[in-house]
């Protein structure tokens, strides 16, 4: 068995799409599907694929399970026989054996129907890297009616995570994240002739660090909170001073009360500082993706029935990170619990993070992906 998905990983591995663009995906998911005889709807929310799996009582309780689709635009740096055949992208995020380990568990319920109660929807949502992010679309469509989940599960590789550990975390766990676009327009002209231009640059400047103070005095000591600005674009000259700079950052954050206080200061900081130098501020900031919040009985329930997969010794406690995930938005409707999968390798050379060229899996950890996986949707079940 074992063989086969990890067969269906590297193909997946060395055919990545980026978000909302997940065609060649879905037709292999579906082809998959299809030779299993399981039935499935297509084409929700995007690309996304959802179908409904039913035990013995299919009406007595209805779960969830999802894996994400979409690859990321990086080229990929490994030197392997399932490396990336599609320049410029690249599975560096894992979700290539989301995608496998969902499969697999798929294939296993639907051979042994008779051994579980009630009913499992499977999920396969496209464009988690991308705002707006494929779990609103697949919301907005319905995938969480006809039937509602009482809980929904999904899993997510951790290469900070030995391969065959499991990572929980209760409660609060990943950040709320929004783009952050500022223009700083004024008048552009000779360095030489002050009297002519205003101090685009200048005033661009200040800006940032007046945010960045404001957010550093006011954040709440109980969780962390960036504001960080990655792109400074001035387009000027030594001796020429643009009439226009654009800035964009990302804010991140744990707490929704001071999510919107921080947009208000975005605008009132800029707006002012721009005013001292005569130039004009015009700030989009772009809503991201939700605070990921773990249900605590959802989330406590799935550990203790992992350490009997893995034992106890190979669960360990998650701290909470400032990355994000758009399976935040099924949290906000349905208790959810969204653990981490170890996949690292010392031995083997496999370290890399999430999101660079050289990312890869030790591939013994699908096995403890597929194997958690089906258990948690059984043992919830009973």
């Amino acid at each position: 068995m074992m063989d086969e998905f990890i067969g269906i990983r590297r193909y997946l591995h060395a055919n990545p799409e980026l978000s909302f663009e997940e065609e060649s995906t879905a037709k292999y998911i579906s082809n998959l599907l299809d030779e299993w005889g399981i039935k499935y709807e297509k084409n929700i929310g995007g690309h996304g694929i959802v179908g409904v799996l039913h035990g013995k009582n299919p009406d007595k309780k209805v779960i969830a399970l999802r894996a994400d689709m979409d690859a990321l635009p990086i080229e990929e740096a490994n030197i392997v026989d399932y490396k990336s055949l599609n320049t410029g992208v690249m599975h560096a995020c894992g979700h290539d054996v989301h995608m496998t380990c969902l499969l697999g568990t798929i294939k296993f319920l639907n051979e042994n129907r008779d051994k579980f109660e009630g009913s499992i929807k499977f999920i396969f949502q496209p464009a988690e890297e991308t705002l707006p992010g494929g779990a609103l679309k697949m919301i907005e469509a319905g995938v969480l009616e006809n039937p509602k989940p009482e809980l929904i599960i999904a899993q997510h590789v951790f290469p900070e995570l030995e391969a065959g550990k499991l990572g929980f975390k209760s409660g609060i766990y990943m950040a709320s994240s929004d783009e952050v676009k500022l223009k700083i327009s004024g008048r552009g002209g000779h360095a030489a002739i002050p009297e002519r231009y205003d101090y685009t640059v200048l005033a661009a400047s200040k800006i940032m660090l007046k945010l960045y103070e404001a957010v550093e005095a006011g954040k709440p000591k109980d969780f962390p909170s960036v504001l960080a600005f990655g792109e400074f674009l001035a387009k000027g000259a030594y001796n020429v001073i643009p009439s226009e700079i654009n800035i964009s950052g990302t804010f991140r954050t744990f707490n929704e009360n001071w999510r919107k206080k921080v947009h208000a200061l975005i605008n009132e900081i800029s707006t002012q500082v721009a005013k001292e130098f005569n130039c004009l501020a015009e700030v989009n900031i772009k809503k991201g993706y939700p605070v990921l919040v773990n249900n605590e009985v959802v989330t406590g329930v799935s550990r203790e029935f992992a350490k009997e997969i893995v034992g106890s010794e190979n669960i360990e406690e998650l701290k909470i990170r400032t990355t994000v995930e758009d399976f935040a938005r099924f949290a906000q409707i349905v208790p959810a619990c969204f653990y981490r999968l170890g996949i690292a390798n010392e031995e083997k050379g496999i370290v890399s993070n999430l999101h660079t060229n050289t990312f890869n899996v030790d591939e013994s950890s699908i096995e403890t992906g597929i194997a958690t996986m089906i258990w948690l949707a059984v043992s919830h079940l009973k």
